[in-house]
């Protein structure tokens, strides 16, 4: 892969989602956020194929469910 990165991609993470992230970094001793972020990318990649589903919506691919209080609620699909 090329070590050029000419893209910026912004997200925004709940407290827990950030935590998750943090741990994965500091168990395998990353330098950064960003680069466990993109290794966490090419493991989810990797795992579930290169393409989303098609109707999908971004809450469905959140880390963590939220509950009534949140976008999401505890159904898998998104209903």
């Amino acid at each position: 892969m090329n070590d050029l990165r000419g893209e910026r991609l912004q997200i925004m993470l709940s407290p827990e989602e950030l935590s998750v992230i943090d741990d994965f970094r500091f168990q395998h001793r990353m330098p950064t956020r960003a680069a466990a972020v993109r290794e966490l990318l090419k493991l989810g990649l990797a795992a579930n194929g290169a393409s989303a589903g098609n109707g999908m919506k971004s809450s469905n691919y959140g880390v963590f469910s939220r509950g009534p209080a949140g976008h999401r609620d505890n159904d898998p699909n998104g209903e």
